[in-house]
């Protein structure tokens, strides 16, 4: 599978039989992510930030909310959290993903505002591939971003919805979230993409920095 981070928290997850495209943005977030073709798009909550679907072509299903979903041979699975720690009573729901693509679990936090409960963290736990926001503001800070990889125990970590040079959004700055997992080397490694499969996978959590579309490594 190859994964490719196009800003914000719009990823493109590209398989053998089909592309998943999660939360889409567009060009006002400061991200460009172009015109996308995939099987189904995965929506995290509504804001316009997050679910620019006219940007994704091919037909593909629209996934919002929690529940189980079979779409050309990928299995998608959402589950309830909250874009807030007060259950939603500030920012709403949120809907994190667990996408199985060729054998190799990824889970799309979205929003995610909260440390995850004892029974979210199940829901979400076996996950090979944790795409977490790490940058405050609506999201979870880099503190509880750590935390919340601590207890899903992911095999890797991307981390998305961060400042970068073309975000309009008010976010911090990666590096913190870097020297909470102690991977302040990761920014030496990041590169334009992920190829990933079952026997590529590390086997302890390790932290993978990808460039968004357009930015030279």
């Amino acid at each position: 599978m190859e994964i490719t981070w196009l800003g914000h928290s719009c990823f493109r997850l590209r398989g053998r039989e089909a592309a998943i495209v999660t939360d889409p943005c567009p060009k006002s977030t400061g991200y460009s992510i172009g015109r996308l073709t995939a099987a189904a798009v995965t929506v995290s909550h509504d804001h316009p930030d997050h679910s620019n679907i006219a940007a994704v072509t091919g037909d593909p299903h629209i996934v919002k909310g929690p529940g189980e979903f079979e779409i050309a041979g990928v299995v998608i699975m959402g589950v309830r959290t909250y874009h807030d720690d007060e259950q939603g009573s500030e920012l709403g729901k949120n809907t994190a993903f667990v996408i199985e693509v060729d054998d190799v679990r990824v889970c799309h936090l979205g929003d995610l505002g909260h440390v995850p409960t004892p029974e979210q963290v199940e829901e979400l736990s076996g996950v090979d591939v944790l795409l977490a926001p790490v940058g405050g503001g609506s999201t979870i800070d880099a503190t509880a971003a750590a935390e919340t990889v601590s207890l899903i125990g992911p095999k890797l970590v991307i981390p998305m919805h961060y400042k970068t040079p073309a975000a309009k959004a008010k976010l911090e700055p990666l590096d913190r979230f870097l020297k909470e997992m102690g991977a302040d080397g990761a920014l030496n490694e990041r590169q334009p993409k992920l190829i990933v499969t079952t026997s590529t996978l590390p086997e302890q959590t390790k932290v993978l920095v990808l460039d968004y579309k357009g930015q030279g490594a």
